[in-house]
């Protein structure tokens, strides 16, 4: 009697686990948090790729027009996908881009350029990605648009899509 009971109750344990883990894999483990929308940017300061010149946040933004701040790194695989996209936007005389160069190596970053051509109008060094996460990225590629009053009115998590470069559009008109 004692061996029924306990085979009852294995088979029940994983049966219930069967069904927990069987669930799991129809839910996403993606966690978006909520974006950062309507914050005003921190101000902030990094080193320029090209020449090493330290460029303060307040320098960059101080034209009245809208600025796409992309967070990448040449080590990223889809960074590499979006970059055709941010090549097309940087033809917009509407927005301006600026480049945040994450966690990367300088000569990679600098070859990455040079191999696939140079959307920014600014490059900035993030390091140690302090900046990136003052400005509440997750990761990369994240793009953000901000407004001429230097507040952020949009966030893309991940690459940039033609789904995406649509949205943008839409919002520069």
């Amino acid at each position: 009697m004692n061996k029924k009971i306990i085979s009852l109750i294995v088979i029940i344990f994983f049966t219930f686990c069967f069904f927990v883990f069987l669930k799991g894999l129809y839910l996403t483990n993606n966690y978006q948090p909520k974006e950062n929308i309507e914050k005003k940017i921190p101000s902030f300061s990094g080193k320029n790729l090209f020449d090493n010149k330290l460029v303060n946040s307040d320098e960059l933004f101080k034209k009245r027009n809208f600025y796409l701040l992309n967070i990448w790194a040449s080590w990223c695989v889809p960074c590499r996908q979006e970059h055709k996209i941010l090549m097309n936007l940087s033809k917009n005389p509407s927005v301006e881009i600026i480049g945040l160069n994450y966690k990367d190596n300088i000569f990679n970053a600098k070859k990455f350029i040079k191999e696939m051509g140079n959307p920014y109008s600014e490059i900035l060094l993030d390091k140690d990605g302090i900046i990136s996460i003052e400005l509440g990225a997750y990761g990369v590629p994240e793009t953000f648009i901000i407004n001429e009053d230097k507040i952020i009115i949009k966030k893309f998590i991940g690459p940039l899509s033609d789904q995406s470069m649509k949205e943008i559009k839409s919002i520069l008109k």
